[in-house]
Formats: C-alpha cells, structure tokens, sequence
C-alpha cells in the first residue's frame, strides 16, 4: 500500500468514526482506540495489511483524532530539535544538527489548519487572517511560531522549537567540543563573582542553551528572577526562583506585558540576579540600568555575528528606548556588561564557544574588548568535521574587583578543577 492510499484510507476511518459519535468528549481515548482498531480489521478483511501496516494506520488515525496527527512522531523523537512545516507537503526537522526532510505530509491543508486551531486554542489565543502571526508554547514546553495566509505565501506556517526534557550541562557540552575544559572553569568562576555576561550568537548557535548551563553555575541560596518572551529556561537548582513571560495583547490589541514591564517589575522583586532571555528591543535600556544599579551576576542573550556587533546592537537597541548621546550610551554599556561570550556553528554544523571577551571600558570613544578565549581552527578530521580548540590568548582578566569581592584569588580562574 502507498503512503497515498494509506492517507485516503485512514481518511475514510477518520469520517467514518466521526458519523458514529460524537467525538467532543463522548469517547476516551481508550473507547476511540478500540474503535479505531476495529474499523482497521475491517479495513483488512478487503486488503491485506501487515501487522505493521495496522499498527501504523491505528497510530494515524488517533494522532489525527487526539494529537497532533503527522507532527506527532517527531515532537515524541528527543532526538529531533526542529520542526519546519512549509505548508501541508512541505515538513522538515532539524536532527543532531543537520536539516532533513520528513518523509510525511498532512493530508491537505484542511488537516494542517485544523491542527494549527488546536494548538493555539490549548494557549488560549487566537490566529486567524486578521491576526495570521502567534506564538505558543505546547504542554512540553516546545516554542511554536505560526504563520498564516495572506502573509505566509505558501500556505500555513508552522516552526516548532523543542526543548531537551533533561536540560544540558557543561558536562555534555565538554563531551561534544562545545568548550574546553579551562574556559568551562574560567566561566564558572566568573559567574559565581556575578560578573555581568552577555551571550552573543546567530540564530541556532545554542544562546539559551549555553545561558542554562552558566545559569547552573548560580549558588542555590540567590533569589533568581527570570524574563523571557516564551518561557524556555530551565533552571532546577534555583529553589527561589521566579519566572516571569511576555504576555502579548489580545484580540482588542489591549493587555499586553512587554519585556521592559516585566524588567521593572523584577527590579522591585528583591532580585540577586536577572536573567533576561533574550534583547531584541529598546528593554536594552532597562537591562543595562539594573546591571548599572547593583543587581551584578544579570546574565542575558542576543543576536549578533560577533562581540563587537553585539556591542554596536545594544546601542541601537538602547537608542531606539532613549533619546541620549551616543557616547553616553556606550560609557553604559561598557560599565554593564563585563564579559561577552561568543556562540557559532561551524560549517560541520558543530556548536562551538568562539570567543570570550572581557570589556575594558572606553577608548577614544569606542568600547575596548580584550579577547581571552578564541577558538583556533587547525584543519579537518578524517570524518569531515573541523578540527579546532578554543585556547587561551595572551591577555590576562584586568576587571578583578569583582572577582576579589567574591573573596576568589586570580589564581583560581583556571585551576578550580585541579584544585
């Protein structure tokens, strides 16, 4: 049997069972799978279906009745990161890193719109062609982003971020090359001396995955206050933790809460530190403010193909919140921000630490950096992955007050494991 006359049987299932009974609540889902399963063998009595074959059709037809019908198997697979849905014949996913697309399709666009209503529904929202953009979060967290005709050309839009259920430590990060083992220990130092970080990357670099794990290194005694436009964090050892999430408006265009609200709403929550998500707009301005204004350690994200263009965003992000000179913004930015981690994937599609800056403060109008971690590339491996390490440069962390604070010595900034 073809996938084709698979779907157009599993079809015929789907209507025939929804004529029987009302599918709303009347049935559980056991009551529905035994139905299911019936209508199947009867399938078979005019066409032979392996064991397999029913297996899978049975599976079919109830995602497409109670779950989220062909997306299903893959939001179920850990191993995939990304789902890309280009329209009802167009699926793609990300898997260990690479692009690949997904051999099923949804039986027409019908089907694709029905799922789409029946995720944003669960988050009680709403898309439509008046309002063709939203984002949601599933049950498991995963981030969802739909785009609907007119705006998306090539039919429904579906982009699906998913989450690891045991959040990756810098352990795992070690194993897989992502960092070496003296920067690992240069961070963890750092980020117990509440120095303030910024993680720059480009899309797909592993910003919020790499925020987790410095986040992991935060004493469990700190009252952690979080913001993030969808909640993706997922920060356990933190017992006095708060998140807090954008809310966007409604239908009306009325009730929202931004970034910059809930920025200054943290601020009055008696916060040790502040982990912002992600800096997308003019809430540059408050970030920068709380790191100037005592709340040290505040870690955050951004987009940005290297830290000096992270450095140039945060100053047309802060301009588009506040009409000072340019100077000033800069003088802020270099006095908030003590380190910025670079984040990259390599053409082999391998996460990878690229650099690690220390900023010095200003220099002839300009923010100074201070490399002291860059990764060097020295060739290929026989695999065709690139060979590469990031090693430490010749300049030496000179913002130590931080450090000296904390009551840490210098020596300890790479030797915390040995010791």
């Amino acid at each position: 049997m073809t996938e084709k006359e698979r779907a157009a049987r599993c079809q015929k299932i789907r209507e025939q069972i929804y004529e029987d009974v009302n599918i709303s609540g009347e049935l559980e889902d056991e009551e529905l799978l035994e139905r299911i399963e019936e209508c199947v063998l009867k399938t078979g009595h005019t066409v032979y279906l392996s064991i397999r074959e029913k297996t899978e059709m049975i599976r079919t037809v109830f995602y497409s009745m109670r779950k989220l019908d062909v997306l299903q198997d893959i939001l179920e697979d850990n191993s995939v990161t990304e789902i890309m849905v280009n329209g009802p014949d167009n699926i793609f996913i990300e898997k260990d890193g690479r692009l690949e697309r997904y051999q099923k399709t949804f039986l027409n666009v019908e089907r694709l719109e029905d799922v789409i209503q029946q995720i944003v529904a669960k988050a009680n929202r709403l898309v439509n062609e008046s309002a063709p953009i939203v984002d949601v979060r599933l049950e498991d967290g995963s981030r969802v982003n739909v785009v609907l005709p007119p705006v998306a050309v090539n039919g429904p839009i579906v982009t699906i971020r998913k989450f690891p259920e045991v959040p990756i430590s810098m352990d795992r990060l070690l194993e897989l090359g992502s960092i070496t083992e003296e920067a690992a220990d240069f961070l963890k130092v750092l980020v117990r001396a509440k120095y303030n970080i910024f993680i720059s990357g480009g899309t797909g670099s592993g910003k919020t995955t790499f925020l987790n794990v410095l986040a992991g290194y935060i004493a469990s005694d700190e009252r952690i206050i979080t913001i993030e436009d969808s909640a993706e964090l997922q920060i356990r050892q933190i017992p006095n933790l708060v998140r807090l999430e954008v809310r966007n408006a409604n239908v009306e265009g009325k009730n929202e809460v931004g970034i910059r609200d809930l920025i200054r709403s943290a601020l009055r929550m008696r916060p040790d530190r502040i982990i912002l998500g992600e800096v997308r707009d003019a809430a540059a301005c408050d970030l920068l403010s709380a790191m100037n204004t005592g709340h040290d350690g505040s870690l955050s994200t951004g987009h940005a193909n290297s830290p000096e263009d992270m450095l140039r965003r945060l100053e047309t992000l802060v301009l588009m919140g506040m009409d000072i000179p340019l100077a000033a913004v800069r003088s802020q930015i270099a006095s908030a921000i003590d380190i910025v981690i670079q984040l990259g994937r390599l053409r082999d599609k391998t996460r990878k630490v690229l650099e690690i800056d220390e900023v010095l403060g200003m220099k002839d109008g300009e923010i100074a950096l201070a490399p002291l971690f860059c990764y060097r590339e020295e060739g290929q491996n026989e695999d065709g992955s690139v060979a590469g390490r990031l090693v430490r440069t010749e300049h030496a962390l000179r913002r130590q007050f931080k450090l000296q604070t904390a009551g840490l010595k210098e020596e300890c900034l790479c030797r915390e494991r040995q010791e």
